[in-house]
């Protein structure tokens, strides 16, 4: 994590202080549940729950335990010792780290996603307002970069609004996925410490038990989180690859805000460039780089290893700050994008009206010419076009005799009818965004 690409509320979940907190109160509602089972005294329980409930834990003191002991849970529970006092005893009995390390790092990652669950909804928003604000924009559609058909700018952001519906859905089934708790001892055979304890830990984390934990929570779980994370900044990418093409200056069908005082390059004054589509890329690249080491932690030797640790403690963090912070940047750029209807309308033609010679072919094959006939007629024409020999496609087709042997000057010119290609964007919209839309 870099402050650069940093908000305050995700990296307060990886901040230090947070993390022995969920430790701390890991520790303590397991000390309640072996209270209440008979095992540990109830006015232990308590005094843990007194002593430590407002405690601020001395990172840097921790820290300087570890570096003698080599062991970070031994250096919260030394530490905690000299918090709570003799009680401190009956703290962490029956338990291992990996149930403090896993069920915390869990509970992080839950909190983690319930932000970016609320980014993309605001992604969502934006993407929305602005579809609904161009539904009837036309645009030209393209396909491998080449004017295809026309469309419009709001089928453009009702996709990508389609997309990153999937994309919370995704998110949802994420965080139902790592929220899990274990509480289950050394192997994850519960024989120094009652399933029940884990039962009251998981409801008081507000997590759900893990089933079988090995010690260590199953890193399939993880694996799967992370790739989830991959595949929305993925879905990021899309769109902000798309605002990029669309602002090149050939094109020019939409552009990045660009505020008072703001400047482009240091040394050409007319620069305005895609700077924060070209940056959600780049932090795209990023959070995809973190899929293949959680898909790798995935095994693991036998009931347990740290081979995962160092991982986690990186892309634990870095992943979740990295796609807090892009998401954001994204809804910001899309409500905010300034949109150039005039210059969409001139790009549509541009080409002389070549975007409507599936109409025309189609319209020859219901007249009766066979379709090899047919694209023939009509791709010799375009081509005088496309190669800038005529400027016009309707004016070439109305003069060619083999072409008016099936459609007068009239039926041609019905088949360049613009409205004809936006017909059914009620209904696309309509799937899109529910009834009324």
């Amino acid at each position: 994590m870099i402050p650069r690409y940093t908000r305050p509320e995700m990296a307060a979940i990886w901040d230090a202080q947070t993390r022995f907190r969920i430790w701390f109160e890991i520790e303590a509602h397991a000390a309640d549940a072996l209270a209440e089972i008979g095992v540990i005294p109830k006015e232990a329980a308590q005094a843990i729950w007194a002593k430590g409930k407002d405690a601020k834990f001395n990172v840097e003191r921790i820290e300087e335990i570890e570096r003698e002991v080599k062991h970070d849970v031994i250096a919260f529970l030394t530490h905690l010792a000299e918090i709570v006092g003799a009680p401190a005893r009956f703290v962490h009995q029956g338990m291992t780290s990996s149930d403090v390390l896993d069920t915390c790092f869990n509970v992080q990652l839950v909190r983690a996603a319930d932000l970016l669950i609320a980014d993309t909804d605001k992604v969502l928003a934006a993407l929305k307002r602005r579809a609904f604000e161009h539904k009837l924009t036309p645009t030209i559609g393209r396909s491998h970069g080449i004017h295809a058909e026309p469309t419009t700018f709001g089928l453009k952001l009702a996709a990508a609004y389609a997309e990153f519906t999937r994309s919370r859905e995704r998110l949802v089934a994420a965080r139902r996925e790592v929220a899990t708790c274990a509480i289950s001892g050394s192997v994850g055979t519960f024989a120094q410490i009652d399933p029940r304890v884990e039962a009251h830990v998981a409801k008081a984390m507000g997590l759900t038990v893990e089933p079988i934990s090995t010690q260590v929570i199953p890193r399939d779980r993880h694996a799967m989180y992370f790739a989830t994370l991959g595949v929305v900044a993925s879905s990021m990418e899309r769109l902000a690859t798309e605002i990029r093409h669309l602002q090149r200056t050939e094109v020019l069908e939409a552009e990045e805000f660009f505020s008072e005082g703001q400047k482009g390059s240091s040394s050409m004054p007319h620069k305005r460039n895609p700077v924060l589509s070209e940056n959600i890329t780049g932090l795209a690249r990023l959070v995809r780089g973190y899929v293949t080491p959680a898909l790798e932690n995935v095994a693991l030797w036998h009931e347990r290893d740290i081979s995962h640790s160092s991982v986690e403690r990186m892309i634990g963090p870095d992943a979740t700050v990295t796609l807090d912070f892009a998401l954001n940047r994204l809804a910001g750029l899309v409500d905010r994008l300034l949109v150039y209807p005039d210059n969409m309308r001139r790009n549509l033609d541009r080409l002389g009206g070549l975007v409507h010679s599936q109409r025309v072919l189609t319209a020859l094959t219901q007249k009766g010419a066979a379709r090899e006939d047919a694209y023939r007629l009509v791709q010799r024409n375009a081509m005088k076009v496309w190669r800038g020999e005529a400027d016009d496609f309707l004016t070439l087709l109305k003069a060619d005799p083999d072409v008016r042997k099936y459609l007068s000057e009239g039926e041609l010119t019905k088949e360049f009818d613009l409205d004809y290609h936006l017909k059914h964007v009620d209904t696309i919209f309509q799937r899109v965004f529910g009834a009324g839309a």
